[in-house]
């Protein structure tokens, strides 16, 4: 290998710099730009390519694919006869069927449906899940007949034109959803069916947005990493339309201030702005393959990404189009996977569910989606639409695919008029009669784009594929373009004896809802697995929170988020045991016959979701570890670092074996010793096989030390930092009745709590976990603070005056209340510290008491005299008579002790109608 010395000289010159170099021969220079001219390229456009479908038995593609539709068809309409779901005649299929394929076969796209319902088969025939359908493909019936997709066009409205129109010649586009673990042996199966140089991944260029660019930039000026995310956290995060820097110093207060203040974080924000724009870096598109009918190479150019088996296009989507390459969509959906998950766990108790024949109307998952009890549910889940479902109170199948619609930017808005329309609070009117069949499915709102197209056909005699057309336009806003169409929608609306004036309404009606009208097809498709969902987790809720947990099983925050929803479920979730866990997690059978989540081990920080399939293959060979010894004796190779035992230990894996967690982790030494000692006699034993004579070698026990167990708090806090979340108890759960009756916002319920985007001052208590103090550019200090509390993790800012007033308090460890101003900032809530308190003192500070109903004032005496024996405390007690016409309030005047005794004895005096605890903070 040659090695050059650099020197000054090795770098880029400029134009005078290379002009003094080649005096002599200045028409080098010149020959440069000649030859760069020559090497432009341009691409020319080409007709679609598709790999050759090649049949066994010799037949044609079309034949091949009316054949498999027709066939298909007949075994769809059977399944819906036999199930007695049969809603239209079949002859309606079978011309719909025709139609499609005529139109199918007619614009060239035969190939197309075969080779994506080749690799769908290949998938389902493999047990590897396929969604039901994503985009406009969903309104197909020869794809669903195909099993590409899983709803009956005619069924739920959907229509062909939507996806495919013959009167615009474009690409039909399947975007097809598979398991997220399994979507790989799809693409497998591809490249060996089609040929590995004819399939390619497609090259796209990520763009340094304003996060990005300020923590590229953050890492080069070498600032702690934590403020740096914070500061990047500050930007808005919208990828649909994302926001620049500069427009988030306009916007985002919090930001400006910083910059303002602290000259490092303006030296930060002004170099990223410069950087933000470029291209960062070379990457692949999410799900996009290319399949080509030679090698591709022949076509664009490749490149090898060294972290993929799969070649990559250096032609970017738009290109690789140009040049007349199809691009097929393979996408992975998690949610998918949990639900292949559930239904796995779910059958381990003798339960087999066909996803495909759901009921659509059970009552026991609409009763949950009314509820809002939705968290894990998908597309359902955020807090906003918790809330929505909770006003809607949906109750078919239709009102899911609407709120799938309706719950983006600008549709939002019709939101509460379908609520009350649906609930018979606002009339539902329509403009024309001939409106009502299209519209009241949705009370009279067009939600959906094919609403717009029906309503051309029906009113103003379009055909579906001119209907299309006209919804584009609509969508363009273009006003030459609108105009033509209103001229020819009133035209064809007075053929329907529709006079010109109210046309003229109806279009401008249609207009204005055309503009950010939903695809009905992706809706009905994303409703279908969103009621799948709900209908797991409102009929086996044990299995399928089990299957979330282990699909998210490296994301704390939301295993916080699935622990505290099943506490709110009365789910119990076990702690994870080095006998009963599995790696991942898993359900299991308690003694009372009911259900329960065990916590996984690979769900321990720092152990390896690997490494514990391993321990868990060791532990099988034994039928359990008996003890600590022979969980030494048996340590896998894989599980054979001190950090993976010290948080096992911390996370009370061992508890079963022996009961302190302190001697065990003391023993950590000895146990990984041990283990290396018998690793090395085992296989110096297979060295001597032959050497004549064997010996069970002998093992010293592990020896404990006598050490007392760790205090409670402590136990807590390694279970945290081994869990990243509180499983077996919390540092507030000894204030959890005090807590309860006062206005506590919990992490859980903060999004809830801030639902109406209206900020507020806000209670919040939590055992504080970290303290990252900063300076300002004014030289004052503020602090970013982490807390925990029962149902996850939350954040706020201290400014310098609280920060410097409460730094006694502000110790990690300590539990404290704290009121907060808090706000939603583009979808995330931001808190403010105002005060902080240590718990203790302000449960101690709180006006607390009880108040007492009677009905007269007969047993006042019997009170008074209750109190009085019980002792003077710092409890108040008032005293509601319910006498006569009013009610009479009596504060008395004195404090008292209000013990459990004293309780009890108060619950037994006759006339007492009701005792209920008061406690506000102060």
């Amino acid at each position: 290998m040659t090695t050059y010395n650099q020197s000054a000289h090795h770098r880029f010159k400029n134009a005078d710099e290379m002009a003094a170099l080649f005096v002599d021969i200045p028409e080098a220079i010149s020959n440069s730009l000649l030859i760069a001219k020559r090497c432009a390229f341009m691409i020319q456009d080409r007709e679609p390519i598709l790999p050759e479908y090649r049949d066994p038995e010799g037949r044609t593609p079309e034949q091949v694919l009316r054949n498999q539709a027709e066939q298909g068809l007949t075994q769809r309409i059977d399944s819906l006869e036999s199930a007695g779901k049969l809603e239209f005649d079949k002859q309606d299929y079978i011309e719909r069927l025709n139609y499609e394929l005529s139109v199918i076969i007619e614009m060239g796209f035969t190939g197309y449906f075969l080779i994506v319902s080749d690799f769908i088969n290949w998938a389902n025939d493999n047990n590897i899940p396929v969604g039901p359908g994503r985009g406009s493909g969903a309104g197909s019936v020869v794809a669903w007949a195909l099993r590409i997709t899983g709803l009956d066009p005619l069924k739920w409205g959907l229509l062909f034109e939507r996806f495919l129109n013959p009167e615009r010649i474009s690409m039909p586009d399947f975007d097809i959803d598979f398991c997220q673990d399994r979507r790989d042996e799809v693409i497998q199966y591809v490249q060996e069916r089609y040929g590995k140089d004819k399939v390619a991944q497609i090259i796209t260029f990520g763009k340094l947005q304003a996060r990005a660019a300020l923590r590229d930039v953050g890492r080069v000026l070498d600032m702690p990493y934590g403020q740096v995310d914070r500061i990047a956290k500050l930007i808005p995060n919208n990828p649909a339309k994302p926001t620049t820097i500069a427009q988030a110093l306009d916007t985002q207060d919090e930001l400006a201030t910083i910059y303002k203040q602290d000259e490092q974080v303006a030296t930060l924000v002004q170099t990223a702005m410069k950087l933000e724009g470029m291209y960062r870096h070379a990457s692949t598109h999410a799900a996009g393959l290319v399949i080509g009918d030679r090698p591709l190479p022949e076509l664009v150019p490749i490149y090898r990404d060294p972290r993929s088996e799969l070649p990559v296009t250096q032609f970017n989507m738009k290109y690789v189009e140009q040049v007349g390459l199809v691009k097929f969509d393979f996408l992975g959906l998690k949610t998918l996977t949990v639900i292949q998950k559930a239904l796995a766990l779910i059958k381990e108790s003798g339960i087999s569910i066909d996803l495909e024949n759901l009921p659509l109307n059970d009552k026991t998952t609409f009763r949950i989606l009314a509820e809002g009890d939705t968290v894990g549910v998908f597309q359902l889940e955020s807090s906003g639409m918790r809330e929505v479902l909770r006003g809607l109170k949906p109750d078919r199948f239709e009102d899911i695919i609407a709120v799938v619609a309706l719950y983006r930017p600008g549709p939002m808005d019709n939101i509460p008029t379908y609520i009350s329309r649906k609930h018979g609070r606002e009339p539902v009117i329509y403009m024309h009669d001939k409106l009502e069949p299209i519209l009241s499915e949705t009370y009279g709102i067009m939600i959906y784009q094919e609403q717009v197209l029906q309503a051309a056909r029906d009113l103003g005699g379009y055909t579906l594929g001119n209907a299309d057309i006209l919804r584009r336009a609509m969508g363009k806003k273009i006003q030459s373009e609108m105009d033509e169409q209103q001229a020819k929608f009133v035209e064809g609306a007075a053929n329907n004896d529709i006079d010109n004036i109210l046309a003229a309404q109806i279009f401008e009606q249609i207009s204005a809802f055309a503009g950010y009208g939903f695809n009905k097809s992706h809706a009905a498709a994303y409703a279908l697995i969103s009621y799948q969902t709900a209908y797991l987790k409102a009929n086996y809720p044990v299995q399928f929170m089990a299957a979330l947990m282990a699909l998210d099983a490296g994301n704390i925050e939301k295993l916080a988020v699935f622990k505290q929803d099943c506490v709110t479920q009365k789910i119990q979730v076990l702690a994870p045991d080095i006998n009963l866990s599995q790696a991942s997690f898993s359900v299991e059978k308690q003694e009372n016959g009911g259900l329960a989540v065990r916590y996984a081990l690979g769900a321990i920080k720092n152990v390896g979701e690997e490494a514990m399939r391993h321990l868990c293959n060791a532990r099988a060979s034994l039928g359990g570890f008996k003890s600590v010894d022979e969980f030494a004796h048996h340590l896998p190779r894989e599980v054979a670092n001190k950090r993976q035992l010290e948080n096992l230990v911390n996370a009370g894996v061992f508890d079963s074996l022996h009961s302190c967690r302190k001697q065990v982790f003391e023993a950590i030494d000895m146990i990984l010793s041990t283990s290396n000692l018998i690793r090395r006699e085992s296989s110096s034993q297979q060295e001597n096989l032959f050497a004549g004579g064997s010996h069970e070698p002998e093992y010293a026990a592990i020896r404990f030390t006598s050490s007392p167990e760790w205090s409670q708090t402590e136990k807590m806090s390694r279970e945290f930092e081994a869990l990243g979340l509180h499983l077996s108890a919390h540092p507030l759960d000894q204030y959890a009745y005090q807590l309860s009756k006062l206005k506590i916002v919990s992490s859980a319920l903060l999004d809830s709590a801030l639902a109406d985007g209206v900020g507020r001052r806000i209670y919040m208590a939590g055992q504080l976990t970290s303290v990252q103090e900063r300076v300002s550019q004014k030289g004052n200090r503020f602090a970013f603070l982490q807390f925990t509390d029962q149902s996850g993790i939350f954040e706020m800012t201290c400014f310098s005056e609280l920060l410097a007033s409460s730094r006694e308090k502000l110790q990690e460890g300590n539990v404290l209340i704290i009121r907060a101003e808090a706000k939603v900032e583009n979808g995330v809530p931001r808190l403010l510290a105002q005060r902080i308190d240590r718990v203790e003192d302000k449960i101690a500070s709180a006006h607390s008491g009880i108040g007492i109903w009677v009905e007269t004032d007969e047993c006042l005496q019997d009170i008074k005299s209750i109190l009085s024996e019980d002792g003077a405390g710092r409890a108040e007690v008032e005293i509601y008579i319910k006498d006569r016409a009013s009610r009479i309030k009596i504060s008395l005047p004195h404090h008292f002790q209000l013990s459990g005794e004293c309780r009890e004895k108060l619950k037994t005096v006759p006339g007492i109608l009701k005792i209920q605890d008061i406690m506000e903070i102060a």
